[in-house]
């Protein structure tokens, strides 16, 4: 997530490994996503559901995900040293 806040949101070329690009195909799913997020980041809201309209709920998503990942690592490390 914090690469994708740091990336530019322009369109600018650069080295991929997306095999529709390779093949010259102007439009991924997966990197419209990825641009989405970028946009998002940037508060370019606009741009963002242009790119992809799941890029929205996908942030939502994952820092929904990222939250309960660290509160369930904390609960287990209280849970192991309540038992120490």
């Amino acid at each position: 997530m914090l690469s994708l806040a740091m990336t530019s949101p322009t369109e600018e070329s650069h080295f991929t490994l997306c095999p529709l690009k390779l093949m010259g195909i102007g439009w991924c799913p997966g990197c419209g996503l990825g641009h989405s997020i970028i946009y998002l980041f940037h508060g370019d809201i606009s741009n963002s559901f242009r790119a992809h309209w799941l890029g929205i709920p996908a942030v939502a998503v994952i820092f929904n995900r990222i939250y309960v990942l660290i509160k369930a690592r904390l609960m287990e490390r209280n849970q192991f040293k309540s038992l120490t």
